[in-house]
């Protein structure tokens, strides 16, 4: 199999240069987003996760050796008091696979 590609983790319209990586946000539509030039950094960073754990994922990877990184939805919500409010906690799970080495995570491994 093949790495997974910008399109198929970022959207159809992702695009690179050798100093930057282009995400549309209206390929983050499909996961809830409503783009507008006042997207909060959390709201884009959650709509990128939930974009790619369509194609990073366990199922995925079963077919596709070459996924290295998965997301993984935890199963149950959770309900935290914060500052005297109910907040619904969320996880996710996201894993690094790659021949162990014993260094830390290094973006160039994936």
């Amino acid at each position: 199999m093949a790495e997974p590609t910008l399109v198929q983790v970022f959207g159809t319209n992702a695009t690179q240069t050798a100093t930057q990586l282009v995400i549309s946000k209206t390929d983050l539509v499909t996961v809830g987003l409503t783009p507008s030039a006042t997207n909060t950094a959390e709201s884009l960073m959650v709509a990128i996760l939930q974009f790619a754990k369509a194609e990073l994922n366990t199922t995925k990877q079963e077919t596709n050796t070459d996924i290295q990184v998965t997301i993984l939805d935890d199963a149950t919500p959770t309900i935290i008091v914060r500052n005297n409010a109910n907040y619904r906690q969320l996880g996710l799970t996201i894993n690094l696979e790659t021949p162990d080495t014993g260094s830390g995570v290094d973006p160039d491994n994936y």
